[in-house]
């Protein structure tokens, strides 16, 4: 592919509470045609947003803007002591997502938005009042953690480590050290709360104690509501050795985008000769060539996966979800 000059430009915003948060913007020099996207790029759950550059770089060079940003108490966004941190992922939706779509409709005007999201960064796509505005969705193993949904074999230990002993650390420190454990960046208590006590319905949470925050069933009609509200095709991807992106993970937060036409396209390494993927390798520039065209090909090209999206019929599994 033709690399064209660039380099990221740091960018710096502040959300509707006063946070102020940092990210990058890969921004083409040449003025934008209507039809070029802005890529929003939301990163799984206390993973730095420098961890997708590699992949926004491909984006980029591909014809399309692209920004990627880190949450409150993460990355370029910690500002402060993350133990007085009340943050969640309420927040991480409601407020963080929102602040970048804000910045996306105000600084890439005309343009369509597509949004990236990985793991938990696909369920805060449905709580950003603004998330009607946006025009095309690709997730990649995206769920919201309900510890059932793991996968068989791995459940067991999967909940010790997430769901025992990351509480127990939380509730001595403040904060989960997950950078110093080499597990994951540090992660805010209300976070972690929203992770351990999660439901099987993601709204479901916020209407019990236990989570980040506790709302009112009328809050949670509303935000179920904007989840419904997104009429944006979204092309759900997973792989079959991913623990937390299970079939029923997958499809769990699907049901939530019921405005939307949905697919859920399932891989397995075997197809593609190699020995795992798993949650997070997608992401890595050795699938430069093997897995992210099915990604650009759905955010530029626009082509629905039943239209040879990236050999989809040799890649694995289609399964689609017409909106309600």
């Amino acid at each position: 592919m033709t690399k064209h000059a660039s380099a990221a430009k740091s960018i710096h915003l502040t959300t509707d509470d006063g946070h102020a948060l940092g990210g990058y913007a890969w921004r083409h020099v040449q003025v934008a045609v209507p039809l070029r996207p802005v890529v929003i790029i939301n990163a799984a759950t206390s993973v730095r947003c420098h961890y997708y550059t590699r992949f926004a770089e491909y984006l980029f060079n591909a014809g399309a803007d692209v920004l990627t940003y880190d949450y409150r108490g993460i990355g370029l966004s910690r500002t402060g002591s993350i133990e007085r941190l009340e943050a969640g992922w309420i927040e991480w939706g409601q407020r963080d997502f929102e602040a970048i779509l804000q910045y996306a409709i105000a600084k890439f005007p005309n343009q369509p938005i597509h949004v990236v999201g990985h793991s938990v960064g696909g369920v805060l796509i449905g709580l950003a009042p603004s998330s009607h505005r946006i025009s095309r969705v690709f997730t990649m193993g995206a769920q919201h953690a309900y510890w059932p949904d793991y996968l068989a074999g791995k459940r067991l230990g999967m909940w010790l480590k997430w769901h025992c002993f990351m509480p127990a650390v939380t509730r001595v420190l403040g904060y989960f050290p997950g950078k110093r454990l080499g597990w994951l960046e540090d992660t805010p208590a209300g976070v972690v709360r929203d992770w351990v006590v999660m439901r099987s319905h993601f709204l479901d949470t916020y209407r019990h104690p236990g989570g980040s925050c506790r709302l009112s069933d009328a809050k949670c009609e509303t935000l179920e509501a904007r989840f419904a509200s997104l009429t944006a095709p979204t092309l759900a991807l997973s792989v079959t050795d991913d623990p937390y992106g299970t079939i029923r993970g997958i499809e769990r937060l699907l049901e939530l985008y019921s405005g939307a036409p949905r697919w859920h396209q399932r891989l397995t390494p075997k197809a593609l000769n190699v020995s795992d993927i798993g949650h997070f390798a997608f992401f890595h520039a050795r699938f430069e060539n093997q897995l992210w065209p099915i990604a650009r090909q759905w955010l530029l090209d626009e082509r629905r996966p039943d239209h040879d999206l990236a050999n989809a019929t040799t890649l694995g599994e289609i399964k689609a979800y017409p909106p309600v």
